[in-house]
């Protein structure tokens, strides 16, 4: 999530945690603040390298990674603008999404929702929604009350209705899906405590959260999983009555936050990520492509690129300097998040301020021995975004607040064509490039 401060690189945070797995990341504020398929296919050598060390030098580097995107077909391929969005935040990949009301043509097309990788489920502001929020019929938790959701991040949550939804991109469809409405319950409502919400801020408007919504597409179908069906101390689902007086409650998956893409009804076995490359020195903006479904149609087939295994949330085991982590790659972060001994840019910041441009580099091994040596760049912050107007950057990074996870943020993406495959009962998670 996407919280404004007044200093240069702020706290803000990605989304896996609780049973869903949120896991905190960190973003800029104002002008620099953000966050931050399934199938089979052939293996060849990935962009990144086949093996090797996880260390990093200190000399100036470009970037080795120079994919250009397809062309969005307007069906099964939509567009992604990094831009500056509607918050004038940086580097967040932004996609359209028209929702409607179960089986009718009562649909609101909304712009700016942050595509994210690493969480699951659409979460859409209820102030971006109000052509159609007041047809979207809410859903009922087992004793008959508003179900509700708060998923936690690192620096606060988010609070509101749970209400199902026909939710179209391009001309996919996913029917009677559960969404998450941001804000439109008072946050006095929120429950506190241990099987609560966590602590931090209601993040309920464009300003906390840097967009209008988020489309979580990682590997998961469901935001929480047989943890939220077998106790309603889950932390995530409550049971309100009249807007208050809210209690925790078990939530069958047929009522969770679905991700979308898992109920298409053809592609929905994962989906294809394509930015440009942008320079060192970042772009005013990058537009690139989602592609929904992997190996299902001519434009999603998998050929060179490598499957590097992950667990069912799309982690994988990295070395960075010796040292090993769980390491992912989440659009929804927009840096590259990791822990070292790089200045930071001011002591409010959580973004590095190396004096110069350094040539770093992770190994990742996925879960059937597939290994690789990822080369990333880290830029000084502050310089990148000096002047204000560039909104894409190759070269962001930042200090991780969780010392055994590595981040690979939206930085990773650019001149990459990476496939996310999904957790599916004929299916494990996977990621591609």
């Amino acid at each position: 999530m996407h919280r404004t401060t007044s200093g240069d690189p702020a706290i803000s945070s990605s989304r896996r945690g609780g049973f869903a797995r949120w896991l905190g990341v960190l973003c800029l504020s104002v002008m620099l603040a953000a966050c931050g398929g399934g199938g089979g296919g052939d293996s060849s050598s990935s962009s990144g390298g086949s093996s090797g060390g996880g260390s990093g030098g200190g000399s100036s580097s470009t970037s080795s990674a120079n994919a250009q995107p397809i062309a969005p077909n307007g069906t099964n391929a939509v567009p992604i603008n990094v831009n500056s969005g509607v918050a004038g935040f940086v580097n967040i990949p932004n996609v359209s999404v028209t929702v409607c009301a179960p089986g009718s043509s009562v649909c609101q097309q909304i712009n700016n929702i942050q595509l994210d990788t690493a969480s699951f489920g659409l979460r859409i502001l209820g102030s971006a929604a109000q052509s159609v929020l007041g047809s979207l019929p809410g859903s009922r938790a087992s004793n008959g009350g508003q179900l509700a959701e708060c998923a936690g991040f690192a620096d606060g949550y988010t609070w509101g209705t749970v209400r199902t939804a026909d939710v179209k991109m391009g001309t996919e469809v996913a029917s009677n899906v559960p969404i998450q409405i941001i804000g439109d319950l008072d946050a006095s409502a929120a429950p506190t405590g241990d099987n609560g919400c966590p602590s931090g801020s209601d993040e309920n408007t464009i300003d906390d959260i840097g967009a209008n919504g988020i489309l979580g597409i990682g590997p998961q179908t469901y935001d929480c999983g047989n943890g939220c069906v077998s106790t309603s101390l889950n932390a995530m689902y409550f049971s309100c009555n009249n807007g208050a007086n809210c209690s925790p409650v078990a939530v069958p998956l047929a009522q969770q936050v679905t991700n979308p893409v898992t109920k298409f009804a053809v592609n929905n076995n994962g989906v294809i990520v394509q930015l440009p490359p942008v320079p060192d020195n970042g772009a005013a903006s990058a537009t690139g492509v989602l592609i929904f479904g992997i190996g299902t149609q001519s434009n999603n087939s998998v050929s060179n690129v490598t499957k590097y295994g992950t667990d069912p949330y799309g982690d994988l085991s990295g070395t960075y300097k010796g040292k090993t982590y769980k390491t992912f790659f989440d659009t929804g972060s927009n840096g590259n998040f990791f822990q070292d001994s790089f200045p930071l840019c001011s002591s409010s910041s959580a973004f590095y301020c190396p004096s110069s441009q350094q040539s770093l580099s992770t190994t990742i091994a996925g879960t059937e021995g597939n290994s690789a040596v990822v080369p990333f760049l880290l830029a000084n912050a502050s310089t990148l975004t000096q002047g204000r107007s560039k909104f894409a950057f190759n070269s962001l990074g930042g200090q991780l607040g969780m010392s055994n996870f590595f981040d690979f943020g939206l930085p990773f993406f650019f001149g990459r064509h990476v496939y996310v495959g999904y957790e599916l009962p004929n299916n494990r998670a996977y990621i591609a490039f």
